[in-house]
């Protein structure tokens, strides 16, 4: 099978793309991002030779069928997006040309070509946000409640409808939060890691209390290989690790795992006014993953995070490079547009 990855560059995109390298050995890969301030070919370096890995530095925004065809592609998995969610409040319209409209046109391309499966990487938050009990069920109700949640829920909508009026091999995916090795230090728990290893404040919204259900990065990987060669046809599947945490205790511990390592007396934490419309708590009922495809995550979140956390400690060259920003500069020297 030959494998199209949009937004492979990027942090989820490059650890599926190495999963299915390592367990696929037949498998090939087309890696097509854009490179934006969250993709980073550094990801890959360990995979760039491999002679079933191509890149190509491309925009959603501008797929052809004619492309996907003539390289023979089976199968889209479409990681593109514009992720972060402080960044949407701020200013929605790339949000909107990317998840929404780059996933139309990506749509469009893949049913030209007569894509044998497209599956669209969704989010739990298109679900909007849960009291003290409950679980997301792939009927609940859509409502977002942030610029990019909103997005999201837009571009899962669109895949319904090609399915339904095109009979398009379109499936939907909607994982809980994600964490694990060359996340974006923008991103909460990298955030955390970083700055006290920097020794600067842990930034917390609000009274921290915010709960959200992780996954570690490969357990995510892995329910997408099943839902690739065994899902259906325009299905949802909610993926989650079953880990739910208050955002104050998820710092807590990273903290305490931390000691002895950050060169630092006392990183302090830092409450900070909240984020607008922030959801209070997100939990992912997987039951439909696990009885129709058995799967099952690998890992639970004490020892996901020793992994992650080790893996920064071992790579700070990565992440101080990526919040030096240098290595904004030395890909616009590198891949110039045109």
């Amino acid at each position: 099978m030959k494998l199209l990855i949009t937004g492979g560059a990027g942090f989820i995109g490059s650890n599926f793309i190495r999963y299915i390298l390592k367990h696929h050995k037949n498998y090939k890969v087309i890696n097509l991002d854009k490179l934006t301030y969250a993709g980073n070919l550094e990801n890959l370096k360990d995979i760039e030779k491999d002679k079933r890995y191509k890149f190509v530095r491309g925009d959603i925004l501008k797929a052809k069928g004619k492309w996907l065809k003539t390289r023979g592609v089976d199968a889209v998995i479409n990681f593109a997006a514009e992720s972060h969610v402080d960044r949407s409040i701020v200013d929605s319209s790339d949000f909107i040309q990317t998840n929404v409209v780059g996933t139309q046109i990506l749509l469009e391309a893949a049913r030209e070509a007569r894509i044998k499966r497209y599956i669209q990487i969704s989010t739990d938050e298109v679900y909007g946000s849960l009291g003290k009990s409950g679980y997301f069920t792939e009927k609940t109700p859509l409502a977002p409640n942030s610029p990019y949640s909103a997005s999201k829920a837009a571009a899962d909508m669109l895949v319904r409808a090609y399915f339904h009026t095109h009979n398009f091999p379109g499936i939907i995916t909607r994982c809980s939060n994600n964490y694990g090795p060359y996340q974006f230090p923008e991103k909460f728990i990298p955030l955390m890691i970083t700055n006290a290893l920097e020794g600067k404040p842990l930034p917390v919204y609000g009274d921290g209390l915010n709960v959200r259900d992780w996954i570690f990065v490969d357990d995510h990987c892995s329910a997408i290989d099943a839902i690739l060669h065994k899902g259906k046809n325009g299905e949802v599947y909610n993926i989650g690790g079953n880990s739910e945490k208050r955002n104050i205790d998820v710092v807590k511990l990273i903290l305490k795992k931390l000691i002895g390592h950050t060169g630092h007396i006392g990183p302090i934490i830092k409450f900070v006014p909240d984020r607008k419309g922030h959801d209070r708590r997100y939990a992912i009922d997987s039951t439909k993953i696990k009885k129709e495809l058995g799967w099952r995550p690998k890992y639970d979140f004490d020892k996901g995070l020793d992994m992650t956390i080790d893996w920064y400690l071992k790579n700070k060259e990565w992440w101080q490079k990526i919040k030096s920003g240098e290595y904004k500069r030395y890909y616009k020297k590198m891949y110039r547009e045109g």
